[in-house]
């Protein structure tokens, strides 16, 4: 990584940047044949040709399926790791929270872990005197923070890691799904302290499988594909590209069960919709024998958590089956959103996986504005008269 010097603080440059690793070996072979362990083992390309541009104060999402390189990315950035080709620039502090315990000593007091933790980011030891009390108090420690982290709870560590690594006020944050820990009440705390520094000009770099999330906390999102960028621009167009490849890659990979979709298709042929407005959705499916069978229908942002879920008990015929579903209506913001489905007998195993079948374009007014310190955008969209009366 580059001194400082050459960059200026809160800005990221990876420039042609290649990362490698020794490819994975089937431990029982090795066992079998010691002599593998003696030959020469490939490798596997994480990250291949990787050019990163940004601006300090930016807020960036990067986006993939599982191995697509998010998190070797990050930890590249971070400095924890080194490219095997190519160039990283880093301007200023890093707060990376990557593994949020990760960087904690056991054997020393939280209050020295502090300390310890000011002297890796080269935060001046004043400074990390004059936080230190709002670092205590945010991590909930009170006394314990004079007791070997060893004896912490989980929770008390992963308060303490968040609290030093924001409160110390990096001029970057490296963040990798820590907000998918902890309880509600921190996770909320955690995001208001996210949006806080942001609004400061912090540089915030956010790996997460939540799109919600995603599009709630950045304005700029970087998909990554097999180690490779596949698009880079603002949020709400890449993860609908994103979102796109998800469903196809699922639609694919489904397989032929004992039930199978035939065909989905929405009334009138189109996929565009107006909100609140009445939607048909025609199912056409084939099971090789009679069969009971739970048929749920959702509709997504995309991942497989449905907004909105339906669920009707349907008797299969061999053969050919037609379902139709009427819906009163999508109370949803305009945009695009996905139809999953999936099928489960009486001991709900699975006959159809849960899967994305078809888009939907939803037109009309955008969905309101999540407040500060909420970085999920809420999808859903309902209409409201206001009256505000002054005496």
């Amino acid at each position: 990584m580059s001194p400082d010097r050459v960059t200026p603080a809160g800005q990221i440059r990876a420039d042609g940047v290649w990362k490698r690793f020794a490819a994975d070996e089937h431990y029982a072979s090795m066992l079998t044949n010691p002599r593998r362990l003696l030959r020469r083992r490939g490798f596997r390309w994480a990250l291949r040709d990787i050019d990163l541009a940004i601006e300090p104060g930016e807020s960036i999402g990067l986006v993939g399926a599982n191995g697509s390189g998010k998190s070797t990315l990050l930890k590249l950035l971070a400095g924890v790791m080194y490219p095997y080709a190519g160039e990283i620039r880093v301007g200023g502090t890093v707060g990376p929270l990557i593994e949020i315990q990760a960087g904690l000593h056991p054997s020393l007091t939280g209050g020295e872990n502090i300390d310890l933790a000011g002297a890796f980011l080269r935060v001046p030891r004043a400074r990390v005197r004059e936080r230190f009390e709002e670092i205590i108090e945010f991590a909930e420690l009170g006394d314990a923070i004079d007791r070997p982290v060893r004896f912490y709870s989980s929770g008390m560590r992963m308060r303490l890691g968040f609290a030093v690594a924001t409160l110390l006020e990096p001029e970057v944050l490296l963040i990798d799904e820590v907000l998918a820990v902890g309880d509600a009440s921190f996770q909320q705390r955690c995001l208001e302290k996210l949006q806080h520094a942001r609004s400061e000009g912090t540089t915030l770099v956010f790996v997460s499988h939540d799109l919600g999330a995603v599009r709630g906390l950045c304005e700029r999102a970087v998909w990554l594909d097999h180690g490779v960028v596949q698009a880079d621009g603002p949020v709400d167009a890449v993860l609908g590209g994103y979102r796109e490849e998800v469903e196809s890659v699922a639609r694919t990979s489904r397989g032929d069960g004992p039930v199978r979709v035939v065909d989905v298709k929405i009334a009138g042929g189109s996929p565009t919709v107006a909100a609140h407005e009445p939607v048909t959705i025609a199912i056409d499916l084939e099971a090789d024998r009679a069969r009971r069978a739970h048929l749920h229908v959702g509709i997504t942002e995309g991942p497989a958590s449905p907004i909105i879920s339906v669920e009707r008990e349907v008797t299969f015929s061999p053969g050919a089956t037609r379902v139709t579903i009427e819906l009163a209506g999508l109370p949803l913001g305009r945009g695009r959103y996905a139809v999953w489905m999936g099928a489960f007998d009486q001991r709900m195993s699975e006959l159809i996986p849960w899967h994305p079948e078809a888009s939907i374009e939803i037109t009309g007014a955008a969905a309101d504005e999540s407040p500060p310190g909420v970085s999920r955008v809420g999808p859903v969209h309902v209409g409201a008269r206001w009256t505000v009366e002054r005496s």
